[in-house]
């Protein structure tokens, strides 16, 4: 991956990673929980939310791979005993991540098609409106991913929280107590092509999206 795709992609994910996070912290507090909140972590400010191993190392690694990128931020906190309701506010908060970045991704499409007008519209500017075109359909594709990567039923992501929801009382404690080894359970799962192959709704849903927009693509811009 050359320094030029890195700079497109590097603020689209790390946007994405925030209002994932984000999501989660203002979903737990209208669940009642303001654990977030009162640690300063409900904020868009980015530095609040950058993890060392999902939002810079995890990226990285996988880029070197040539594998599908995509990462995480520092969890937010949060206390579920403080939940109005349990189960139905550890479902909302869990899925609030999920959903902000498929609401992101679906208005990246009509954003890519409005950068495509308006660089046409004014030729002058061509250039800064192609590379916010590609960023906005980088969007896209990061956006879905990260929604289908947490959509992975494996703890701690969140598809977890809502699998134990499904499973008896006994079996989802010890399904949770794999949480300590997720992401070394995530490791081989990535090298066999699991992972490639539970992302296969996302990476249709991104060609499906560029042949939508591909009549509003400019000509590619440097950085």
């Amino acid at each position: 991956m050359d320094l030029r795709t890195i700079a497109l992609f590097a603020p689209v994910l790390l946007f994405a990673m925030v209002a994932h996070e984000y999501a989660h912290g203002y979903a737990a507090l209208k669940q009642g929980d303001p654990t977030a909140y009162e640690l300063g972590r409900l904020t868009w400010n980015p530095a609040k939310h950058i993890d060392p191993f999902m939002t810079v190392i995890l990226p990285v690694m996988l880029a070197v791979m040539n594998a599908p990128i995509f990462g995480g931020a520092k969890p937010i906190p949060v206390d579920p005993r403080n939940y109005r309701n349990y189960r139905r506010g550890d479902i909302i908060v869990s899925l609030a991540g999920i959903a902000t970045n498929l609401a992101i991704a679906a208005v990246s499409v009509p954003l890519v098609m409005l950068l495509g007008v308006l660089g046409q519209r004014f030729p002058g500017a061509l250039p800064t409106f192609a590379v916010l075109q590609e960023m906005a359909q980088i969007s896209v594709m990061l956006n879905l991913m990260l929604a289908l990567f947490n959509l992975l039923p494996l703890p701690p992501l969140d598809g977890s929280h809502v699998m134990k929801h499904l499973l008896p009382p006994a079996w989802a404690l010890r399904y949770q107590e794999l949480g300590r080894f997720g992401f070394l359970l995530l490791l081989p799962l990535l090298y066999l092509g699991v992972i490639s192959i539970w992302m296969t709704p996302a990476y249709r849903l991104t060609r499906a999206a560029a042949r939508f927009t591909a009549p509003y693509m400019l000509p590619p811009a440097g950085l």
